[in-house]
Protein backbone atom coordinates (compact mmCIF):
# COMPACT_ATOMS: atom_id res chain seq x y z
CA UNK A 1 0.00 0.00 0.00
CA UNK A 2 2.69 2.59 0.72
CA UNK A 3 5.05 1.58 -1.86
CA UNK A 4 1.53 2.52 -4.41
CA UNK A 5 1.16 5.32 -2.34
CA UNK A 6 5.02 6.71 -3.22
CA UNK A 7 4.98 5.36 -6.98
CA UNK A 8 1.24 7.37 -7.10
CA UNK A 9 2.92 10.42 -5.88
CA UNK A 10 5.91 10.00 -8.21
CA UNK A 11 3.98 9.79 -10.95
CA UNK A 12 1.82 13.02 -10.29
CA UNK A 13 4.94 14.60 -9.89
CA UNK A 14 6.80 13.27 -13.21
CA UNK A 15 3.42 14.04 -14.86
CA UNK A 16 3.55 17.76 -13.33
CA UNK A 17 6.99 18.47 -14.72
CA UNK A 18 5.80 17.00 -18.06
CA UNK A 19 3.48 19.23 -18.41
CA UNK A 20 5.44 22.08 -17.07
CA UNK A 21 8.27 21.18 -19.23
CA UNK A 22 5.82 20.49 -22.61
CA UNK A 23 4.59 23.95 -21.73
CA UNK A 24 7.78 25.59 -21.52
CA UNK A 25 8.86 24.31 -24.66
CA UNK A 26 5.45 26.02 -26.45
CA UNK A 27 6.49 28.95 -24.57
CA UNK A 28 10.04 28.57 -26.04
CA UNK A 29 9.03 27.68 -29.21
CA UNK A 30 6.71 30.54 -29.90
CA UNK A 31 8.68 33.06 -28.67
CA UNK A 32 11.31 32.91 -30.97
CA UNK A 33 8.62 34.03 -33.52
CA UNK A 34 8.81 38.33 -34.11
CA UNK A 35 6.51 40.01 -35.88
CA UNK A 36 6.18 43.85 -36.60
CA UNK A 37 3.69 43.54 -39.33
CA UNK A 38 1.67 46.22 -39.18
CA UNK A 39 2.73 47.29 -35.88
CA UNK A 40 5.49 50.18 -36.85
CA UNK A 41 4.60 53.47 -36.43
CA UNK A 42 6.65 55.48 -39.36
CA UNK A 43 7.76 58.87 -37.66
CA UNK A 44 11.05 59.30 -38.78
CA UNK A 45 12.42 60.69 -42.04
CA UNK A 46 14.79 57.96 -43.03
CA UNK A 47 18.85 59.26 -42.28
CA UNK A 48 20.46 59.47 -46.48
CA UNK A 49 24.14 58.65 -45.36
CA UNK A 50 26.24 62.13 -46.62
CA UNK A 51 28.67 61.53 -49.81
CA UNK A 52 31.61 61.65 -48.33
CA UNK A 53 33.60 64.97 -49.11
CA UNK A 54 36.76 63.96 -51.33
CA UNK A 55 39.73 66.05 -52.95
CA UNK A 56 42.42 65.24 -56.09
CA UNK A 57 45.79 65.22 -54.62
CA UNK A 58 48.48 64.59 -57.27
CA UNK A 59 46.45 62.58 -59.33
CA UNK A 60 44.21 60.92 -57.07
CA UNK A 61 41.27 60.98 -55.34
CA UNK A 62 41.50 61.24 -51.50
CA UNK A 63 39.37 60.60 -48.64
CA UNK A 64 39.53 61.07 -44.98
CA UNK A 65 37.32 58.61 -42.77
CA UNK A 66 37.91 58.64 -38.90
CA UNK A 67 36.37 55.85 -35.83
CA UNK A 68 35.47 57.39 -33.47
CA UNK A 69 32.83 56.82 -30.26
CA UNK A 70 29.80 58.33 -30.22
CA UNK A 71 25.89 58.69 -29.24
CA UNK A 72 23.03 57.82 -31.22
CA UNK A 73 19.53 58.09 -31.06
CA UNK A 74 17.16 54.77 -31.73
CA UNK A 75 14.63 56.05 -30.08
CA UNK A 76 15.09 55.00 -26.64
CA UNK A 77 17.62 58.38 -25.31
CA UNK A 78 21.22 58.42 -26.26
CA UNK A 79 22.78 54.99 -27.10
CA UNK A 80 26.43 54.81 -27.18
CA UNK A 81 27.71 54.05 -30.74
CA UNK A 82 31.00 53.94 -32.78
CA UNK A 83 30.41 55.43 -36.34
CA UNK A 84 33.08 57.01 -39.27
CA UNK A 85 33.08 61.01 -39.22
CA UNK A 86 29.95 61.05 -37.05
CA UNK A 87 28.38 59.00 -34.14
CA UNK A 88 26.83 55.97 -36.39
CA UNK A 89 27.44 54.30 -39.55
CA UNK A 90 29.46 56.54 -41.76
CA UNK A 91 29.32 58.50 -45.05
CA UNK A 92 28.90 56.96 -48.52
CA UNK A 93 32.56 57.16 -50.69
CA UNK A 94 32.49 57.41 -54.40
CA UNK A 95 34.59 56.95 -57.31
CA UNK A 96 35.04 56.42 -60.84
CA UNK A 97 36.09 53.41 -62.11
CA UNK A 98 39.85 54.13 -63.55
CA UNK A 99 40.94 56.42 -60.58
CA UNK A 100 43.33 55.85 -58.31
CA UNK A 101 41.66 56.44 -54.38
CA UNK A 102 43.41 57.05 -50.86
CA UNK A 103 41.53 56.68 -48.08
CA UNK A 104 43.30 58.41 -44.94
CA UNK A 105 41.14 55.54 -42.10
CA UNK A 106 41.86 57.43 -38.65
CA UNK A 107 41.53 55.57 -35.37
CA UNK A 108 40.26 57.63 -32.82
CA UNK A 109 39.05 54.76 -30.76
CA UNK A 110 40.35 53.46 -27.62
CA UNK A 111 41.46 50.24 -29.35
CA UNK A 112 42.63 48.25 -32.49
CA UNK A 113 40.63 48.16 -35.38
CA UNK A 114 40.84 47.93 -38.98
CA UNK A 115 38.36 48.75 -42.30
CA UNK A 116 37.97 46.28 -45.24
CA UNK A 117 36.36 47.18 -48.19
CA UNK A 118 33.85 44.58 -48.76
CA UNK A 119 33.34 43.79 -52.98
CA UNK A 120 36.22 45.85 -53.79
CA UNK A 121 38.59 44.54 -56.08
CA UNK A 122 42.23 45.79 -54.83
CA UNK A 123 45.51 44.50 -53.60
CA UNK A 124 45.54 42.49 -50.90
CA UNK A 125 47.67 45.04 -48.49
CA UNK A 126 44.97 47.21 -49.53
CA UNK A 127 42.22 44.92 -48.49
CA UNK A 128 41.42 45.68 -44.59
CA UNK A 129 41.35 42.35 -42.94
CA UNK A 130 42.81 40.67 -39.96
CA UNK A 131 46.60 41.41 -40.84
CA UNK A 132 45.92 45.00 -41.71
CA UNK A 133 45.37 46.74 -38.43
CA UNK A 134 44.80 50.60 -37.30
CA UNK A 135 45.85 51.19 -33.68
CA UNK A 136 44.51 53.57 -30.91
CA UNK A 137 45.32 56.93 -32.48
CA UNK A 138 47.19 56.00 -35.61
CA UNK A 139 46.19 56.19 -39.17
CA UNK A 140 46.24 53.54 -42.25
CA UNK A 141 46.23 55.25 -46.22
CA UNK A 142 45.82 52.28 -48.50
CA UNK A 143 46.00 53.37 -51.96
CA UNK A 144 44.62 51.26 -54.85
CA UNK A 145 43.19 51.52 -58.18
CA UNK A 146 39.19 51.25 -58.66
CA UNK A 147 39.03 48.81 -61.36
CA UNK A 148 35.58 47.05 -61.69
CA UNK A 149 31.98 47.47 -62.48
CA UNK A 150 29.39 50.13 -60.92
CA UNK A 151 28.76 47.97 -57.91
CA UNK A 152 27.33 48.91 -54.53
CA UNK A 153 30.16 48.30 -52.01
CA UNK A 154 30.35 48.74 -48.33
CA UNK A 155 33.23 49.21 -45.64
CA UNK A 156 33.55 47.52 -41.97
CA UNK A 157 35.86 46.65 -39.53
CA UNK A 158 37.48 42.84 -40.01
CA UNK A 159 39.18 42.28 -36.43
CA UNK A 160 39.91 38.78 -36.12
CA UNK A 161 37.82 37.58 -33.24
CA UNK A 162 36.67 40.81 -32.71
CA UNK A 163 34.16 41.93 -36.18
CA UNK A 164 30.82 41.14 -34.87
CA UNK A 165 31.03 43.80 -31.79
CA UNK A 166 32.91 46.37 -34.07
CA UNK A 167 30.21 45.98 -36.74
CA UNK A 168 26.67 46.01 -34.09
CA UNK A 169 28.21 49.29 -32.62
CA UNK A 170 28.07 51.09 -36.14
CA UNK A 171 31.13 51.11 -37.64
CA UNK A 172 29.94 50.26 -41.60
CA UNK A 173 29.34 52.65 -44.65
CA UNK A 174 28.68 52.10 -48.52
CA UNK A 175 31.70 52.60 -51.33
CA UNK A 176 29.33 53.21 -54.85
CA UNK A 177 31.81 52.23 -57.58
CA UNK A 178 30.61 54.43 -61.12
CA UNK A 179 31.30 53.33 -64.62
CA UNK A 180 30.05 54.19 -67.55
CA UNK A 181 30.47 51.28 -69.50
CA UNK A 182 28.57 48.91 -67.11
CA UNK A 183 25.50 51.19 -65.79
CA UNK A 184 22.26 52.41 -67.21
CA UNK A 185 21.10 56.06 -67.44
CA UNK A 186 17.73 54.67 -67.54
CA UNK A 187 17.89 53.79 -64.11
CA UNK A 188 17.13 56.28 -61.58
CA UNK A 189 20.83 57.66 -60.55
CA UNK A 190 20.04 60.72 -58.50
CA UNK A 191 21.94 59.94 -55.05
CA UNK A 192 19.12 60.87 -52.22
CA UNK A 193 16.64 61.64 -54.47
CA UNK A 194 15.33 58.78 -56.94
CA UNK A 195 18.77 56.68 -55.73
CA UNK A 196 18.89 55.36 -51.88
CA UNK A 197 20.75 53.72 -50.42
CA UNK A 198 19.57 51.13 -47.30
CA UNK A 199 21.24 50.13 -44.64
CA UNK A 200 19.21 47.57 -42.97
CA UNK A 201 20.15 45.99 -39.38
CA UNK A 202 18.62 44.72 -36.58
CA UNK A 203 19.13 45.77 -32.90
CA UNK A 204 18.20 44.89 -29.23
CA UNK A 205 18.24 46.94 -26.33
CA UNK A 206 19.12 46.65 -22.93
CA UNK A 207 16.61 48.31 -20.73
CA UNK A 208 18.98 51.58 -20.28
CA UNK A 209 18.82 51.95 -23.91
CA UNK A 210 22.44 50.17 -24.83
CA UNK A 211 22.86 48.27 -27.08
CA UNK A 212 22.55 44.43 -25.84
CA UNK A 213 24.98 42.35 -28.20
CA UNK A 214 24.34 39.18 -26.41
CA UNK A 215 23.55 36.24 -28.87
CA UNK A 216 19.84 34.38 -29.41
CA UNK A 217 18.81 31.64 -27.59
CA UNK A 218 19.61 28.65 -29.04
CA UNK A 219 20.29 30.29 -32.52
CA UNK A 220 24.16 29.58 -32.62
CA UNK A 221 24.40 32.54 -35.24
CA UNK A 222 24.77 35.68 -32.55
CA UNK A 223 22.99 38.58 -31.86
CA UNK A 224 19.53 38.98 -33.56
CA UNK A 225 16.95 41.99 -32.79
CA UNK A 226 13.77 42.95 -32.67
CA UNK A 227 14.16 46.02 -33.56
CA UNK A 228 15.10 47.52 -37.21
CA UNK A 229 16.99 50.30 -38.02
CA UNK A 230 17.35 51.44 -41.84
CA UNK A 231 20.43 53.76 -41.96
CA UNK A 232 19.97 54.10 -38.29
CA UNK A 233 16.53 55.34 -38.53
CA UNK A 234 14.28 53.43 -36.53
CA UNK A 235 10.53 53.54 -37.91
CA UNK A 236 11.61 55.41 -41.26
CA UNK A 237 9.65 56.48 -43.99
CA UNK A 238 11.48 57.79 -47.12
CA UNK A 239 9.23 60.96 -49.37
CA UNK A 240 9.37 59.80 -52.63
CA UNK A 241 8.54 62.35 -55.46
CA UNK A 242 9.43 60.40 -58.68
CA UNK A 243 7.68 57.49 -60.42
CA UNK A 244 10.45 55.19 -59.84
CA UNK A 245 13.11 55.05 -56.96
CA UNK A 246 16.18 52.74 -56.97
CA UNK A 247 16.70 51.44 -53.57
CA UNK A 248 20.46 50.28 -52.89
CA UNK A 249 19.64 47.62 -50.20
CA UNK A 250 22.61 45.96 -47.74
CA UNK A 251 21.83 43.39 -45.31
CA UNK A 252 24.67 45.15 -42.52
CA UNK A 253 23.16 42.97 -39.74
CA UNK A 254 25.35 40.59 -38.35
CA UNK A 255 23.26 37.46 -38.43
CA UNK A 256 20.08 37.91 -39.93
CA UNK A 257 18.91 37.35 -42.80
CA UNK A 258 15.78 39.13 -44.86
CA UNK A 259 13.52 38.07 -47.46
CA UNK A 260 13.03 41.37 -48.58
CA UNK A 261 9.42 42.21 -50.41
CA UNK A 262 6.57 44.81 -49.58
CA UNK A 263 3.46 44.68 -47.73
CA UNK A 264 1.35 44.82 -50.74
CA UNK A 265 3.15 42.03 -52.60
CA UNK A 266 3.97 44.73 -55.50
CA UNK A 267 6.45 43.67 -57.91
CA UNK A 268 9.77 45.23 -58.61
CA UNK A 269 12.62 45.28 -60.81
CA UNK A 270 15.87 43.58 -59.42
CA UNK A 271 18.76 45.12 -61.33
CA UNK A 272 21.76 44.34 -59.56
CA UNK A 273 23.36 42.15 -56.55
CA UNK A 274 26.97 42.49 -55.18
CA UNK A 275 29.14 43.02 -57.97
CA UNK A 276 27.02 45.19 -60.15
CA UNK A 277 24.35 45.39 -62.66
CA UNK A 278 22.44 41.96 -64.08
CA UNK A 279 22.08 41.23 -67.55
CA UNK A 280 18.46 41.68 -67.85
CA UNK A 281 16.27 42.93 -65.47
CA UNK A 282 14.27 40.55 -62.94
CA UNK A 283 10.56 41.15 -62.22
CA UNK A 284 9.89 39.46 -58.98
CA UNK A 285 8.19 40.46 -55.39
CA UNK A 286 10.53 38.81 -53.66
CA UNK A 287 14.86 39.20 -52.62
CA UNK A 288 16.48 37.17 -50.11
CA UNK A 289 19.74 38.77 -48.61
CA UNK A 290 22.09 37.19 -46.08
CA UNK A 291 24.73 39.24 -43.93
CA UNK A 292 26.78 41.11 -46.27
CA UNK A 293 24.82 40.98 -49.08
CA UNK A 294 23.66 43.61 -51.60
CA UNK A 295 20.58 44.44 -54.29
CA UNK A 296 19.63 47.25 -56.25
CA UNK A 297 15.88 47.66 -57.30
CA UNK A 298 13.83 49.76 -58.61
CA UNK A 299 10.38 50.22 -57.57
CA UNK A 300 7.10 51.71 -58.71
CA UNK A 301 4.70 53.89 -57.03
CA UNK A 302 1.51 56.23 -57.78
CA UNK A 303 0.92 59.41 -56.76
CA UNK A 304 -0.36 59.86 -53.37
CA UNK A 305 0.41 55.83 -51.75
CA UNK A 306 2.07 54.33 -49.04
CA UNK A 307 4.19 51.56 -49.56
CA UNK A 308 5.77 49.06 -46.49
CA UNK A 309 9.14 48.03 -47.66
CA UNK A 310 8.77 44.12 -45.41
CA UNK A 311 11.11 41.16 -44.54
CA UNK A 312 9.10 38.29 -45.03
CA UNK A 313 9.65 34.64 -43.22
CA UNK A 314 12.39 32.79 -45.41
CA UNK A 315 13.30 29.19 -45.47
CA UNK A 316 16.67 29.08 -44.58
CA UNK A 317 17.36 25.65 -45.39
CA UNK A 318 17.67 24.42 -41.90
CA UNK A 319 14.77 22.70 -40.99
CA UNK A 320 11.84 23.71 -38.56
CA UNK A 321 14.81 24.86 -35.98
CA UNK A 322 15.25 28.17 -38.73
CA UNK A 323 12.82 29.76 -36.43
CA UNK A 324 15.56 29.91 -33.66
CA UNK A 325 17.69 31.88 -36.23
CA UNK A 326 14.93 34.30 -37.80
CA UNK A 327 13.81 32.73 -40.29
CA UNK A 328 10.15 32.75 -39.58
CA UNK A 329 10.39 36.34 -38.53
CA UNK A 330 7.93 38.99 -39.92
CA UNK A 331 9.72 42.30 -39.83
CA UNK A 332 8.19 46.02 -41.43
CA UNK A 333 11.47 47.66 -42.57
CA UNK A 334 10.86 51.35 -44.33
CA UNK A 335 7.70 53.30 -45.83
CA UNK A 336 8.05 54.87 -49.08
CA UNK A 337 5.30 57.95 -49.23
CA UNK A 338 4.86 59.18 -52.72
CA UNK A 339 3.71 62.77 -53.00
CA UNK A 340 1.01 63.93 -54.89
CA UNK A 341 3.15 64.71 -57.84
CA UNK A 342 5.57 62.70 -59.05
CA UNK A 343 8.70 63.58 -61.19
CA UNK A 344 8.35 61.00 -64.63
CA UNK A 345 11.22 58.34 -64.71
CA UNK A 346 11.80 55.90 -67.32
CA UNK A 347 10.42 52.51 -67.37
CA UNK A 348 13.30 50.09 -66.47
CA UNK A 349 15.25 48.59 -69.80
CA UNK A 350 14.79 44.74 -69.89
CA UNK A 351 18.37 44.47 -71.37
CA UNK A 352 20.74 45.95 -68.81
CA UNK A 353 24.50 45.04 -69.80
CA UNK A 354 26.82 42.37 -71.04
CA UNK A 355 27.88 40.31 -68.30
CA UNK A 356 30.96 38.12 -69.60
CA UNK A 357 30.08 34.72 -68.95
CA UNK A 358 33.34 32.92 -66.95
CA UNK A 359 33.61 29.27 -68.48
CA UNK A 360 34.25 25.75 -66.73
CA UNK A 361 37.03 24.83 -69.33
CA UNK A 362 38.65 27.69 -68.18
CA UNK A 363 38.93 26.60 -64.42
CA UNK A 364 42.78 25.05 -63.77
CA UNK A 365 41.37 23.99 -60.44
CA UNK A 366 38.86 23.25 -58.26
CA UNK A 367 38.62 23.49 -54.78
CA UNK A 368 36.35 21.91 -51.86
CA UNK A 369 35.18 24.00 -48.24
CA UNK A 370 32.89 22.41 -46.00
CA UNK A 371 31.67 24.42 -43.96
CA UNK A 372 30.19 23.18 -40.24
CA UNK A 373 30.12 24.21 -36.41
CA UNK A 374 33.04 27.02 -36.93
CA UNK A 375 35.43 25.26 -39.22
CA UNK A 376 35.98 24.78 -42.66
CA UNK A 377 37.28 21.82 -43.80
CA UNK A 378 37.49 21.17 -40.31
CA UNK A 379 40.01 24.15 -39.93
CA UNK A 380 39.99 26.85 -37.58
CA UNK A 381 41.55 29.99 -38.69
CA UNK A 382 45.02 30.36 -38.47
CA UNK A 383 46.65 33.85 -39.23
CA UNK A 384 49.67 32.20 -40.24
CA UNK A 385 48.02 29.40 -42.28
CA UNK A 386 47.74 29.69 -46.06
CA UNK A 387 44.79 27.58 -47.05
CA UNK A 388 44.64 28.25 -50.73
CA UNK A 389 47.35 29.97 -53.32
CA UNK A 390 45.76 30.33 -56.81
CA UNK A 391 47.88 31.83 -59.61
CA UNK A 392 47.08 35.15 -61.17
CA UNK A 393 45.10 35.31 -64.25
CA UNK A 394 44.11 31.58 -63.49
CA UNK A 395 40.32 30.68 -63.40
CA UNK A 396 39.41 28.53 -60.39
CA UNK A 397 36.32 26.41 -59.35
CA UNK A 398 35.46 26.57 -55.34
CA UNK A 399 33.02 23.78 -54.65
CA UNK A 400 31.06 24.99 -51.00
CA UNK A 401 28.70 23.48 -49.30
CA UNK A 402 27.12 23.94 -45.59
CA UNK A 403 27.40 20.76 -43.79
CA UNK A 404 25.40 21.44 -40.90
CA UNK A 405 21.71 22.96 -40.06
CA UNK A 406 23.13 26.22 -39.28
CA UNK A 407 22.79 29.21 -41.45
CA UNK A 408 26.05 29.95 -43.45
CA UNK A 409 26.93 31.87 -45.88
CA UNK A 410 30.75 32.21 -47.65
CA UNK A 411 32.21 35.45 -48.76
CA UNK A 412 35.56 35.51 -50.58
CA UNK A 413 37.47 38.67 -50.46
CA UNK A 414 39.35 40.42 -53.85
CA UNK A 415 37.63 38.64 -56.24
CA UNK A 416 33.63 38.82 -57.80
CA UNK A 417 32.15 35.25 -58.77
CA UNK A 418 29.41 33.50 -60.82
CA UNK A 419 27.39 30.85 -59.27
CA UNK A 420 27.72 28.05 -62.17
CA UNK A 421 25.50 25.50 -60.42
CA UNK A 422 23.24 25.24 -56.89
CA UNK A 423 22.83 21.81 -56.72
CA UNK A 424 23.77 20.60 -59.74
CA UNK A 425 21.36 22.65 -61.14
CA UNK A 426 21.43 26.40 -63.09
CA UNK A 427 21.40 29.25 -60.66
CA UNK A 428 17.87 31.25 -60.59
CA UNK A 429 17.84 34.81 -61.75
CA UNK A 430 18.76 36.84 -58.68
CA UNK A 431 22.33 34.61 -58.62
CA UNK A 432 22.97 35.24 -62.21
CA UNK A 433 25.03 38.02 -61.54
CA UNK A 434 28.27 39.16 -59.54
CA UNK A 435 28.46 37.90 -56.21
CA UNK A 436 30.68 38.06 -53.53
CA UNK A 437 28.86 36.85 -50.90
CA UNK A 438 26.04 33.51 -51.45
CA UNK A 439 23.84 32.17 -49.07
CA UNK A 440 24.20 28.07 -48.44
CA UNK A 441 20.97 26.11 -47.39
CA UNK A 442 22.36 22.92 -45.20
CA UNK A 443 23.31 20.17 -47.80
CA UNK A 444 23.47 22.06 -51.21
CA UNK A 445 26.34 21.92 -53.12
CA UNK A 446 27.46 25.65 -55.01
CA UNK A 447 29.82 26.02 -57.74
CA UNK A 448 31.68 29.16 -57.69
CA UNK A 449 34.00 29.67 -60.58
CA UNK A 450 35.98 33.21 -60.18
CA UNK A 451 39.23 34.57 -61.82
CA UNK A 452 41.83 36.03 -59.85
CA UNK A 453 43.28 38.57 -62.50
CA UNK A 454 46.39 40.48 -60.74
CA UNK A 455 47.45 41.68 -57.28
CA UNK A 456 49.70 38.61 -57.09
CA UNK A 457 50.93 38.73 -53.42
CA UNK A 458 52.80 35.47 -51.99
CA UNK A 459 53.24 36.99 -48.49
CA UNK A 460 50.11 38.54 -47.87
CA UNK A 461 46.76 37.14 -47.99
CA UNK A 462 43.05 37.39 -48.76
CA UNK A 463 40.13 35.93 -46.64
CA UNK A 464 37.05 33.75 -47.53
CA UNK A 465 34.89 32.92 -44.62
CA UNK A 466 31.05 32.81 -43.42
CA UNK A 467 29.54 36.17 -43.00
CA UNK A 468 27.68 35.33 -39.52
CA UNK A 469 30.20 37.50 -37.56
CA UNK A 470 29.80 35.49 -34.91
CA UNK A 471 31.12 32.25 -36.75
CA UNK A 472 33.71 34.56 -38.52
CA UNK A 473 34.76 35.79 -35.14
CA UNK A 474 34.55 31.89 -33.79
CA UNK A 475 37.11 30.90 -37.05
CA UNK A 476 35.10 29.87 -39.58
CA UNK A 477 37.43 31.88 -41.46
CA UNK A 478 40.66 31.19 -44.44
CA UNK A 479 42.94 33.00 -45.92
CA UNK A 480 44.09 32.58 -49.83
CA UNK A 481 47.35 34.58 -51.48
CA UNK A 482 47.55 34.64 -54.90
CA UNK A 483 51.28 33.82 -56.34
CA UNK A 484 52.72 34.70 -59.77
CA UNK A 485 52.27 31.48 -62.11
CA UNK A 486 53.93 28.71 -60.63
CA UNK A 487 54.69 30.81 -57.78
CA UNK A 488 54.70 29.33 -54.00
CA UNK A 489 53.13 30.86 -51.36
CA UNK A 490 55.41 32.80 -48.69
CA UNK A 491 55.54 33.28 -45.38
CA UNK A 492 52.33 35.17 -43.89
CA UNK A 493 53.86 37.02 -40.97
CA UNK A 494 51.39 38.31 -38.80
CA UNK A 495 53.61 39.32 -35.59
CA UNK A 496 55.08 42.31 -37.71
CA UNK A 497 51.23 43.60 -38.33
CA UNK A 498 50.87 43.31 -34.60
CA UNK A 499 53.67 45.66 -34.05
CA UNK A 500 53.00 47.63 -36.96
CA UNK A 501 49.29 48.61 -36.37
CA UNK A 502 49.02 51.40 -39.15
CA UNK A 503 51.56 55.23 -39.34
CA UNK A 504 50.94 57.66 -37.01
Amino acid sequence: MRLRRVLAVIGVVVLLLCTVCAGAGVWIWNAQVISTADEVDFTRPLAVPPLAPSRMEAGRRVFDLKAQAGQHDFGRGATPTWGFNGDFLGPTLRATRGEQVVVNVTNALDQTTTVHWHGMHLPAAADGGPHQLVGSGRTWSPTWLVDQPAATLWYHPHLHGETAGHVYRGLAGLFLVDDPATSVDALPHEYGVDDIPLIVQDKKFESGGKLDDSSSFLGGVGVLGDTIAVNGTVGPYLDVTTERVRLRLLNGSNARSYDFGFADDRRFALVATDGGLLASAYDTDRIMLSPGERAEIVVTVKAGERAVLRSYPQDLGTGPFGRFTGGADTLDVLQLRAAGTLAPRPAVPQQLVEVPRLDRKDAVQERPFKMSGHAINGKQMDMTRVDAAPERGSVEIWKVVNNDGTPHNFHIHDVQFQVLTVDGDAPPPQLSGWKDTVYLPANVPYELIMRFSDYEDADTPYMFHCHVLYHEDSGMMGQFVVVPPGGKPGVIDHASHLAHGGRH
